[in-house]
Protein backbone atom coordinates (compact mmCIF):
# COMPACT_ATOMS: atom_id res chain seq x y z
CA UNK A 1 0.00 0.00 0.00
CA UNK A 2 0.76 3.55 -1.06
CA UNK A 3 2.37 5.23 2.14
CA UNK A 4 0.51 8.35 3.27
CA UNK A 5 2.56 9.91 5.90
CA UNK A 6 3.99 9.80 9.26
CA UNK A 7 2.47 11.16 12.25
CA UNK A 8 3.55 11.49 15.57
CA UNK A 9 0.42 11.01 18.20
CA UNK A 10 1.15 12.59 21.65
CA UNK A 11 -0.95 11.34 24.73
CA UNK A 12 -0.29 10.22 28.12
CA UNK A 13 -3.14 7.66 27.90
CA UNK A 14 -1.63 6.33 24.80
CA UNK A 15 -2.56 2.93 25.24
CA UNK A 16 -6.05 3.37 25.06
CA UNK A 17 -5.90 4.33 21.53
CA UNK A 18 -4.37 1.24 19.90
CA UNK A 19 -7.95 1.47 17.40
CA UNK A 20 -6.87 4.85 16.12
CA UNK A 21 -3.03 3.11 15.43
CA UNK A 22 -5.09 0.05 13.63
CA UNK A 23 -7.22 1.81 11.51
CA UNK A 24 -4.44 4.84 10.50
CA UNK A 25 -2.23 2.07 9.46
CA UNK A 26 -4.57 -0.13 7.45
CA UNK A 27 -5.15 3.09 5.53
CA UNK A 28 -1.58 3.80 5.06
CA UNK A 29 -0.54 6.10 7.50
CA UNK A 30 2.65 5.35 9.56
CA UNK A 31 1.90 6.06 13.17
CA UNK A 32 4.70 6.94 15.92
CA UNK A 33 3.83 7.41 19.80
CA UNK A 34 4.73 9.39 22.10
CA UNK A 35 3.40 9.73 26.22
CA UNK A 36 4.75 12.92 26.74
CA UNK A 37 5.65 16.48 25.84
CA UNK A 38 9.35 15.90 26.36
CA UNK A 39 9.86 12.39 24.53
CA UNK A 40 7.99 14.01 21.91
CA UNK A 41 10.29 16.73 21.08
CA UNK A 42 12.95 14.48 21.12
CA UNK A 43 10.95 12.19 18.38
CA UNK A 44 10.90 15.69 16.18
CA UNK A 45 14.26 16.29 16.10
CA UNK A 46 15.80 12.84 15.24
CA UNK A 47 12.26 12.38 12.60
CA UNK A 48 10.42 14.25 10.02
CA UNK A 49 6.42 13.75 11.09
CA UNK A 50 3.85 15.30 8.28
CA UNK A 51 1.67 16.12 10.92
CA UNK A 52 1.37 15.83 15.12
CA UNK A 53 -1.76 15.34 17.30
CA UNK A 54 -0.94 16.14 20.03
CA UNK A 55 -3.30 15.97 23.77
CA UNK A 56 -3.85 19.64 25.78
CA UNK A 57 -4.27 17.72 29.25
CA UNK A 58 -0.72 15.82 29.89
CA UNK A 59 1.27 15.72 33.20
CA UNK A 60 4.54 17.64 33.34
CA UNK A 61 5.07 19.58 29.67
CA UNK A 62 1.47 20.80 28.96
CA UNK A 63 0.11 19.70 25.55
CA UNK A 64 0.55 23.96 24.55
CA UNK A 65 3.79 24.57 26.10
CA UNK A 66 4.87 21.31 23.85
CA UNK A 67 2.64 22.66 20.98
CA UNK A 68 4.89 26.41 21.62
CA UNK A 69 8.07 24.03 21.35
CA UNK A 70 7.43 22.31 18.37
CA UNK A 71 6.38 25.22 16.66
CA UNK A 72 10.41 27.11 17.61
CA UNK A 73 11.68 24.02 15.62
CA UNK A 74 9.24 22.98 12.70
CA UNK A 75 6.95 26.40 12.51
CA UNK A 76 5.40 24.77 9.25
CA UNK A 77 4.25 21.42 11.12
CA UNK A 78 0.50 20.69 10.95
CA UNK A 79 -0.20 20.39 14.24
CA UNK A 80 -3.65 19.18 15.97
CA UNK A 81 -5.05 19.32 19.25
CA UNK A 82 -7.28 17.04 20.96
CA UNK A 83 -8.58 18.11 24.51
CA UNK A 84 -11.24 16.99 26.64
CA UNK A 85 -11.43 20.98 27.71
CA UNK A 86 -13.97 22.96 25.86
CA UNK A 87 -13.03 25.81 27.41
CA UNK A 88 -12.81 29.15 25.08
CA UNK A 89 -9.71 30.47 26.58
CA UNK A 90 -7.90 26.95 25.65
CA UNK A 91 -9.55 26.93 22.11
CA UNK A 92 -8.08 30.96 21.84
CA UNK A 93 -4.81 29.97 23.09
CA UNK A 94 -4.56 26.81 20.70
CA UNK A 95 -5.81 29.07 17.76
CA UNK A 96 -3.08 32.06 18.49
CA UNK A 97 -0.13 29.37 18.67
CA UNK A 98 -1.69 28.46 15.33
CA UNK A 99 -2.72 25.04 15.33
CA UNK A 100 -3.79 23.32 12.19
CA UNK A 101 -6.95 22.12 13.66
CA UNK A 102 -9.05 21.34 17.40
CA UNK A 103 -10.56 18.32 17.88
CA UNK A 104 -12.70 17.51 21.26
CA UNK A 105 -12.38 13.91 23.07
CA UNK A 106 -14.06 11.85 22.41
CA UNK A 107 -13.46 11.59 18.25
CA UNK A 108 -13.85 9.10 16.21
CA UNK A 109 -12.27 7.73 13.21
CA UNK A 110 -13.80 10.05 10.53
CA UNK A 111 -12.92 13.00 12.73
CA UNK A 112 -8.94 11.87 12.15
CA UNK A 113 -9.30 11.16 8.65
CA UNK A 114 -10.77 14.12 7.73
CA UNK A 115 -8.25 16.22 9.76
CA UNK A 116 -5.35 14.15 8.03
CA UNK A 117 -7.15 14.95 4.19
CA UNK A 118 -7.20 18.83 5.15
CA UNK A 119 -3.93 19.09 6.02
CA UNK A 120 -2.04 16.52 4.62
CA UNK A 121 -3.98 15.30 1.16
CA UNK A 122 -5.51 19.30 0.54
CA UNK A 123 -3.83 20.05 -2.63
CA UNK A 124 -4.21 16.74 -4.26
CA UNK A 125 -7.47 16.39 -3.29
CA UNK A 126 -7.92 19.53 -4.98
CA UNK A 127 -5.96 19.15 -7.91
CA UNK A 128 -7.94 15.75 -8.64
CA UNK A 129 -11.47 17.14 -8.19
CA UNK A 130 -10.31 20.40 -10.40
CA UNK A 131 -9.06 17.90 -13.33
CA UNK A 132 -12.54 16.03 -13.06
CA UNK A 133 -14.36 19.11 -13.27
CA UNK A 134 -12.53 20.71 -16.01
CA UNK A 135 -12.77 17.53 -17.72
CA UNK A 136 -16.51 17.96 -17.92
CA UNK A 137 -16.90 21.02 -18.95
CA UNK A 138 -14.18 21.46 -21.11
CA UNK A 139 -16.76 20.40 -23.85
CA UNK A 140 -19.44 22.95 -22.55
CA UNK A 141 -16.82 25.66 -23.07
CA UNK A 142 -16.23 24.67 -26.73
CA UNK A 143 -19.20 25.29 -27.09
CA UNK A 144 -20.10 28.42 -25.78
CA UNK A 145 -16.65 29.69 -28.23
CA UNK A 146 -18.53 28.42 -31.02
CA UNK A 147 -22.01 29.66 -30.11
CA UNK A 148 -20.85 32.99 -28.64
CA UNK A 149 -22.89 36.11 -30.62
CA UNK A 150 -23.64 38.41 -28.57
CA UNK A 151 -22.23 40.69 -26.13
CA UNK A 152 -23.57 38.86 -22.83
CA UNK A 153 -22.37 35.77 -24.55
CA UNK A 154 -18.59 36.79 -24.33
CA UNK A 155 -19.30 37.91 -20.23
CA UNK A 156 -20.32 35.13 -19.59
CA UNK A 157 -17.39 33.04 -21.65
CA UNK A 158 -14.95 34.95 -20.16
CA UNK A 159 -16.49 34.60 -16.54
CA UNK A 160 -16.17 30.59 -16.94
CA UNK A 161 -12.28 31.20 -18.65
CA UNK A 162 -11.66 33.04 -15.78
CA UNK A 163 -12.62 31.02 -13.21
CA UNK A 164 -10.77 28.31 -14.54
CA UNK A 165 -7.77 30.44 -14.86
CA UNK A 166 -7.70 30.64 -11.48
CA UNK A 167 -8.56 27.91 -10.54
CA UNK A 168 -6.22 25.53 -12.32
CA UNK A 169 -3.32 27.69 -12.45
CA UNK A 170 0.10 26.57 -13.85
CA UNK A 171 0.01 23.73 -11.10
CA UNK A 172 -2.12 21.06 -13.57
CA UNK A 173 0.13 21.55 -16.56
CA UNK A 174 -1.54 19.63 -19.26
CA UNK A 175 -4.90 21.29 -18.04
CA UNK A 176 -3.66 24.61 -18.09
CA UNK A 177 -2.32 24.35 -22.02
CA UNK A 178 -5.65 23.09 -22.86
CA UNK A 179 -7.39 26.25 -21.30
CA UNK A 180 -4.75 28.67 -22.82
CA UNK A 181 -6.13 27.09 -25.99
CA UNK A 182 -9.69 27.54 -25.06
CA UNK A 183 -8.56 31.30 -24.24
CA UNK A 184 -6.71 31.75 -27.86
CA UNK A 185 -9.80 30.24 -29.66
CA UNK A 186 -12.25 32.66 -27.66
CA UNK A 187 -10.21 35.94 -28.33
CA UNK A 188 -10.25 34.78 -32.25
CA UNK A 189 -13.92 34.35 -32.19
CA UNK A 190 -14.19 37.48 -29.96
CA UNK A 191 -11.96 39.51 -32.40
CA UNK A 192 -14.23 38.37 -35.32
CA UNK A 193 -17.57 39.39 -33.43
CA UNK A 194 -15.81 43.27 -32.66
CA UNK A 195 -14.43 43.41 -36.38
CA UNK A 196 -17.37 42.63 -37.05
CA UNK A 197 -19.98 45.06 -34.99
CA UNK A 198 -17.59 47.55 -33.42
CA UNK A 199 -18.51 50.60 -36.18
CA UNK A 200 -22.24 49.65 -36.36
CA UNK A 201 -22.10 50.52 -32.25
CA UNK A 202 -21.24 54.22 -33.36
CA UNK A 203 -23.92 54.05 -36.58
CA UNK A 204 -26.30 52.68 -34.61
CA UNK A 205 -26.28 54.25 -31.24
CA UNK A 206 -29.61 52.13 -29.87
CA UNK A 207 -27.65 49.03 -30.08
CA UNK A 208 -24.45 49.95 -28.46
CA UNK A 209 -23.55 47.88 -25.67
CA UNK A 210 -22.40 49.66 -22.22
CA UNK A 211 -18.98 51.15 -22.90
CA UNK A 212 -16.69 53.51 -21.18
CA UNK A 213 -18.26 56.45 -21.53
CA UNK A 214 -21.54 55.62 -20.04
CA UNK A 215 -20.31 54.54 -16.85
CA UNK A 216 -20.98 57.97 -15.12
CA UNK A 217 -24.03 58.30 -16.97
CA UNK A 218 -25.62 54.57 -15.73
CA UNK A 219 -23.55 53.97 -12.68
CA UNK A 220 -22.45 56.78 -10.84
CA UNK A 221 -25.14 59.31 -10.97
CA UNK A 222 -28.02 57.07 -10.29
CA UNK A 223 -26.75 57.14 -6.67
CA UNK A 224 -25.86 60.88 -6.62
CA UNK A 225 -29.76 61.63 -7.80
CA UNK A 226 -30.83 59.05 -4.88
CA UNK A 227 -28.69 61.66 -2.37
CA UNK A 228 -25.83 58.88 -1.31
CA UNK A 229 -22.22 59.70 -1.71
CA UNK A 230 -20.05 57.76 -4.22
CA UNK A 231 -16.13 56.86 -3.68
CA UNK A 232 -14.97 56.09 -7.44
CA UNK A 233 -11.93 53.91 -7.36
CA UNK A 234 -10.34 53.89 -11.25
CA UNK A 235 -7.58 51.21 -11.04
CA UNK A 236 -5.67 51.25 -14.56
CA UNK A 237 -4.96 48.99 -16.91
CA UNK A 238 -7.13 46.02 -14.61
CA UNK A 239 -8.20 43.28 -15.72
CA UNK A 240 -11.48 41.30 -14.62
CA UNK A 241 -9.13 38.37 -13.19
CA UNK A 242 -7.06 40.87 -11.22
CA UNK A 243 -10.20 41.94 -10.04
CA UNK A 244 -11.73 37.81 -8.92
CA UNK A 245 -8.54 37.95 -6.77
CA UNK A 246 -8.58 41.52 -4.90
CA UNK A 247 -12.09 41.15 -4.21
CA UNK A 248 -11.13 37.57 -2.21
CA UNK A 249 -9.59 40.39 -0.04
CA UNK A 250 -11.59 43.16 0.10
CA UNK A 251 -14.80 40.51 0.85
CA UNK A 252 -13.70 40.62 4.41
CA UNK A 253 -15.17 44.23 4.62
CA UNK A 254 -17.36 45.29 1.72
CA UNK A 255 -20.43 43.06 0.29
CA UNK A 256 -20.04 43.33 -3.26
CA UNK A 257 -23.57 44.69 -3.98
CA UNK A 258 -23.36 44.49 -7.69
CA UNK A 259 -20.98 43.27 -10.48
CA UNK A 260 -20.92 43.30 -14.01
CA UNK A 261 -18.72 43.58 -17.22
CA UNK A 262 -18.71 46.57 -20.12
CA UNK A 263 -16.36 47.20 -22.80
CA UNK A 264 -13.62 49.18 -22.85
CA UNK A 265 -13.55 51.61 -26.28
CA UNK A 266 -10.25 51.37 -28.78
CA UNK A 267 -7.62 51.88 -28.78
CA UNK A 268 -7.62 50.11 -24.96
CA UNK A 269 -5.04 52.96 -23.59
CA UNK A 270 -5.17 55.53 -20.39
CA UNK A 271 -5.37 58.28 -23.12
CA UNK A 272 -8.27 57.17 -25.18
CA UNK A 273 -10.48 55.10 -22.44
CA UNK A 274 -9.69 56.94 -19.49
CA UNK A 275 -10.50 60.29 -21.09
CA UNK A 276 -13.47 59.34 -22.25
CA UNK A 277 -14.51 57.20 -18.86
CA UNK A 278 -14.17 60.85 -16.82
CA UNK A 279 -15.24 63.07 -19.55
CA UNK A 280 -18.31 60.76 -20.26
CA UNK A 281 -17.50 61.15 -24.18
CA UNK A 282 -16.13 59.42 -27.29
CA UNK A 283 -12.24 60.69 -27.81
CA UNK A 284 -13.55 62.74 -30.96
CA UNK A 285 -16.47 64.60 -28.84
CA UNK A 286 -13.59 65.47 -26.57
CA UNK A 287 -11.73 67.24 -28.95
CA UNK A 288 -14.35 69.07 -30.84
CA UNK A 289 -16.12 70.00 -27.62
CA UNK A 290 -12.97 70.87 -25.36
CA UNK A 291 -9.91 70.96 -27.72
CA UNK A 292 -7.75 72.50 -25.37
CA UNK A 293 -8.07 69.18 -22.89
CA UNK A 294 -7.12 66.64 -25.91
CA UNK A 295 -3.69 66.00 -26.82
CA UNK A 296 -3.26 64.21 -29.59
CA UNK A 297 -1.13 60.55 -29.89
CA UNK A 298 1.99 62.79 -31.39
CA UNK A 299 2.14 65.19 -29.44
CA UNK A 300 5.01 65.49 -26.93
CA UNK A 301 2.41 66.86 -23.32
CA UNK A 302 1.17 63.54 -21.42
CA UNK A 303 -2.37 62.35 -22.50
CA UNK A 304 -4.12 62.59 -19.56
CA UNK A 305 -3.64 66.12 -17.37
CA UNK A 306 -7.04 67.15 -17.51
CA UNK A 307 -9.07 64.16 -16.11
CA UNK A 308 -9.95 66.78 -13.15
CA UNK A 309 -11.30 69.67 -15.27
CA UNK A 310 -13.51 66.47 -18.02
CA UNK A 311 -15.28 65.41 -14.62
CA UNK A 312 -15.87 69.37 -13.75
CA UNK A 313 -17.27 69.78 -17.31
CA UNK A 314 -19.20 66.17 -17.04
CA UNK A 315 -20.84 67.47 -14.16
CA UNK A 316 -21.79 70.68 -15.33
CA UNK A 317 -23.62 69.27 -18.73
CA UNK A 318 -25.62 66.97 -16.76
CA UNK A 319 -26.36 69.42 -14.14
CA UNK A 320 -24.85 68.35 -11.01
CA UNK A 321 -24.52 70.76 -8.44
CA UNK A 322 -22.27 68.89 -6.35
CA UNK A 323 -18.93 69.00 -4.56
CA UNK A 324 -16.40 66.59 -5.76
CA UNK A 325 -12.53 65.42 -5.51
CA UNK A 326 -9.94 64.18 -7.91
CA UNK A 327 -6.82 62.42 -6.80
CA UNK A 328 -4.15 60.48 -8.68
CA UNK A 329 -1.95 58.17 -6.82
CA UNK A 330 1.33 57.25 -8.47
CA UNK A 331 3.71 56.69 -5.07
CA UNK A 332 2.76 54.63 -1.80
CA UNK A 333 3.71 58.31 -0.51
CA UNK A 334 0.71 59.77 -2.25
CA UNK A 335 -2.02 56.51 -1.06
CA UNK A 336 -1.03 57.53 2.64
CA UNK A 337 -1.52 61.05 2.36
CA UNK A 338 -5.00 60.46 0.39
CA UNK A 339 -5.58 57.77 3.46
CA UNK A 340 -5.01 60.77 5.98
CA UNK A 341 -6.85 63.20 3.95
CA UNK A 342 -10.54 61.29 3.82
CA UNK A 343 -11.81 62.78 6.58
CA UNK A 344 -11.50 66.02 4.68
CA UNK A 345 -13.22 64.48 1.86
CA UNK A 346 -16.45 63.34 3.53
CA UNK A 347 -18.47 66.27 2.80
CA UNK A 348 -18.39 65.59 -0.82
CA UNK A 349 -21.02 63.48 -2.55
CA UNK A 350 -18.23 62.06 -5.39
CA UNK A 351 -14.57 61.67 -5.17
CA UNK A 352 -12.50 59.83 -7.93
CA UNK A 353 -9.53 58.36 -7.41
CA UNK A 354 -7.24 56.68 -9.81
CA UNK A 355 -4.85 53.88 -8.64
CA UNK A 356 -1.81 53.76 -11.32
CA UNK A 357 0.38 50.83 -9.78
CA UNK A 358 -1.20 47.79 -11.79
CA UNK A 359 -0.25 50.37 -15.32
CA UNK A 360 2.87 51.04 -14.21
CA UNK A 361 3.52 47.35 -13.30
CA UNK A 362 2.76 46.23 -17.03
CA UNK A 363 5.09 48.74 -18.41
CA UNK A 364 8.10 48.19 -15.92
CA UNK A 365 7.96 44.44 -16.28
CA UNK A 366 8.70 44.89 -20.03
CA UNK A 367 11.64 47.04 -19.49
CA UNK A 368 13.07 45.48 -16.09
CA UNK A 369 14.52 41.98 -16.56
CA UNK A 370 14.25 41.45 -12.70
CA UNK A 371 9.97 42.29 -12.61
CA UNK A 372 9.68 39.91 -15.90
CA UNK A 373 11.51 36.69 -13.90
CA UNK A 374 8.53 37.37 -10.92
CA UNK A 375 6.04 38.26 -12.86
CA UNK A 376 7.20 35.99 -15.77
CA UNK A 377 3.12 34.05 -15.95
CA UNK A 378 -0.02 35.31 -15.70
CA UNK A 379 -0.49 33.38 -12.44
CA UNK A 380 2.26 35.30 -11.15
CA UNK A 381 1.47 38.47 -12.75
CA UNK A 382 -1.92 38.45 -11.03
CA UNK A 383 0.04 37.18 -7.50
CA UNK A 384 2.17 40.31 -7.83
CA UNK A 385 -1.41 42.72 -8.24
CA UNK A 386 -2.78 41.47 -5.28
CA UNK A 387 0.24 41.53 -2.93
CA UNK A 388 -0.01 45.27 -4.34
CA UNK A 389 -3.00 45.48 -2.55
CA UNK A 390 -2.74 44.33 0.39
CA UNK A 391 0.90 45.57 1.29
CA UNK A 392 0.14 49.10 -0.27
CA UNK A 393 -1.86 51.70 1.29
CA UNK A 394 -4.45 51.27 -0.69
CA UNK A 395 -5.90 48.31 1.23
CA UNK A 396 -5.83 50.85 3.83
CA UNK A 397 -7.69 53.15 1.18
CA UNK A 398 -10.38 50.38 1.12
CA UNK A 399 -10.41 49.60 4.90
CA UNK A 400 -11.26 53.26 5.92
CA UNK A 401 -14.09 53.36 2.60
CA UNK A 402 -15.62 50.63 4.14
CA UNK A 403 -16.14 52.12 7.62
CA UNK A 404 -17.61 54.93 5.64
CA UNK A 405 -20.74 55.81 3.87
CA UNK A 406 -19.64 56.10 0.80
CA UNK A 407 -20.87 53.88 -2.17
CA UNK A 408 -17.93 52.40 -3.25
CA UNK A 409 -17.57 51.37 -7.26
CA UNK A 410 -14.34 50.35 -8.48
CA UNK A 411 -13.67 49.79 -12.36
CA UNK A 412 -10.77 50.65 -14.43
CA UNK A 413 -10.21 52.06 -18.05
CA UNK A 414 -8.78 48.98 -19.95
CA UNK A 415 -6.85 45.50 -19.15
CA UNK A 416 -4.11 44.31 -21.27
CA UNK A 417 -3.24 41.25 -22.64
CA UNK A 418 0.00 39.05 -23.01
CA UNK A 419 0.95 38.95 -26.40
CA UNK A 420 3.22 36.25 -28.16
CA UNK A 421 3.35 37.03 -31.92
CA UNK A 422 5.08 40.07 -33.81
CA UNK A 423 3.15 41.23 -36.99
CA UNK A 424 4.83 43.68 -39.19
CA UNK A 425 4.11 47.19 -39.73
CA UNK A 426 5.76 50.11 -41.83
CA UNK A 427 4.55 53.84 -41.13
CA UNK A 428 6.62 56.78 -41.48
CA UNK A 429 7.80 58.75 -38.00
CA UNK A 430 4.80 60.85 -36.99
CA UNK A 431 2.78 56.74 -36.51
CA UNK A 432 2.81 56.32 -32.88
CA UNK A 433 4.67 53.68 -31.13
CA UNK A 434 2.05 51.87 -28.97
CA UNK A 435 2.37 48.42 -30.04
CA UNK A 436 -1.14 47.36 -30.62
CA UNK A 437 -2.65 49.54 -32.46
CA UNK A 438 -0.62 52.25 -34.60
CA UNK A 439 -2.27 56.01 -36.25
CA UNK A 440 -0.65 57.34 -38.78
CA UNK A 441 -1.02 57.96 -42.69
CA UNK A 442 1.21 56.04 -44.72
CA UNK A 443 0.91 52.63 -42.72
CA UNK A 444 1.42 49.66 -44.78
CA UNK A 445 0.16 46.02 -42.94
CA UNK A 446 -1.61 42.97 -43.82
CA UNK A 447 -5.12 43.47 -43.46
CA UNK A 448 -5.90 40.09 -42.34
CA UNK A 449 -3.73 40.66 -38.96
CA UNK A 450 -5.49 43.91 -38.10
CA UNK A 451 -9.14 45.64 -37.76
CA UNK A 452 -8.38 48.79 -39.27
CA UNK A 453 -10.37 52.10 -39.33
CA UNK A 454 -9.68 54.27 -42.39
CA UNK A 455 -11.99 56.54 -41.54
CA UNK A 456 -11.55 57.22 -37.29
CA UNK A 457 -14.29 59.40 -37.37
CA UNK A 458 -16.61 56.13 -38.02
CA UNK A 459 -15.05 54.93 -34.71
CA UNK A 460 -15.68 58.71 -32.93
CA UNK A 461 -11.92 58.92 -33.42
CA UNK A 462 -10.17 62.31 -33.64
CA UNK A 463 -7.81 62.27 -36.85
CA UNK A 464 -4.26 63.46 -36.50
CA UNK A 465 -4.46 64.11 -40.39
CA UNK A 466 -6.58 64.10 -42.76
CA UNK A 467 -5.71 60.70 -44.09
CA UNK A 468 -4.99 59.09 -40.41
CA UNK A 469 -6.12 55.37 -40.30
CA UNK A 470 -6.38 53.40 -37.16
CA UNK A 471 -5.12 49.97 -37.02
CA UNK A 472 -5.72 47.43 -33.98
CA UNK A 473 -3.84 44.12 -33.55
CA UNK A 474 -6.45 40.90 -32.69
CA UNK A 475 -5.38 38.45 -30.27
CA UNK A 476 -1.95 38.42 -29.12
CA UNK A 477 -0.31 39.89 -32.01
CA UNK A 478 1.86 42.82 -31.59
CA UNK A 479 3.33 45.19 -33.95
CA UNK A 480 7.24 45.64 -34.81
CA UNK A 481 8.56 47.42 -37.76
CA UNK A 482 11.04 45.48 -40.34
CA UNK A 483 14.08 46.87 -39.22
CA UNK A 484 15.77 45.12 -36.43
CA UNK A 485 12.11 43.28 -36.34
CA UNK A 486 13.88 39.64 -34.75
CA UNK A 487 15.41 42.07 -31.92
CA UNK A 488 11.63 43.62 -31.47
CA UNK A 489 10.24 40.15 -31.59
CA UNK A 490 12.03 38.65 -28.96
CA UNK A 491 12.21 41.69 -26.38
CA UNK A 492 8.58 42.16 -26.54
CA UNK A 493 7.14 38.61 -26.44
CA UNK A 494 5.86 37.55 -23.24
CA UNK A 495 5.42 41.09 -22.16
CA UNK A 496 1.69 42.44 -21.34
CA UNK A 497 0.22 44.92 -23.66
CA UNK A 498 -2.59 46.94 -24.16
CA UNK A 499 -4.28 48.97 -27.05
CA UNK A 500 -5.68 46.71 -29.29
CA UNK A 501 -8.56 44.13 -29.43
CA UNK A 502 -9.11 40.51 -27.00
CA UNK A 503 -11.24 39.68 -23.88
CA UNK A 504 -8.26 40.95 -21.68
CA UNK A 505 -8.27 44.37 -22.82
CA UNK A 506 -12.03 45.05 -23.86
CA UNK A 507 -14.09 43.41 -21.44
CA UNK A 508 -13.63 45.09 -18.14
CA UNK A 509 -14.94 44.91 -14.64
CA UNK A 510 -17.32 47.14 -12.61
CA UNK A 511 -18.40 46.90 -8.84
CA UNK A 512 -20.86 48.75 -6.84
CA UNK A 513 -19.41 47.95 -2.70
CA UNK A 514 -21.08 48.38 0.51
CA UNK A 515 -18.90 48.56 3.93
CA UNK A 516 -20.28 45.71 6.28
CA UNK A 517 -19.57 48.35 8.98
Amino acid sequence: MEKQGKILWVDDEIDLLNSYFIFLEDKGYEVEKATNGIDALELINVHNFDIVFLDENMPGLSGLETLSQIKQSKPNLPIVMITKNEAENIMDLAIGKQIADFLTKPVNPSQILLALKKHLHKNTIIKEQTTSEYSSEFLQINNQISSASSDNDFFELYKQLTFWDIRLDETHNELYNMLMSQKEEANFAFCKYITKNYLHWFSEPESRPLMTPDIFKTQVFPFLDNGEKVFLVVIDNFRYDQWKMVQQTIEEFFTVEKEILYYSILPTTTQYARNALMSGLMPLQIKEMYPQYWVDDTEEEAKNLYEENLIDLLLKRYRKNINFSYHKINSSQEGEKLVEKLPQLKDNQLNVCVLNFIDMLSHSRTEMRVLKEIARSETAYRALSVNWFKYSPTLQLFKDLAASDYKVIVTTDHGTVCVNKPIKVIGDKNTTTNLRYKVGKALNYNKNEVFDITNPQKAMLPSPNVSSTYIFAKNRNFMAYPNNFNYYATYFKDSFQHGGISIEEMIVPLAVLQGKQ
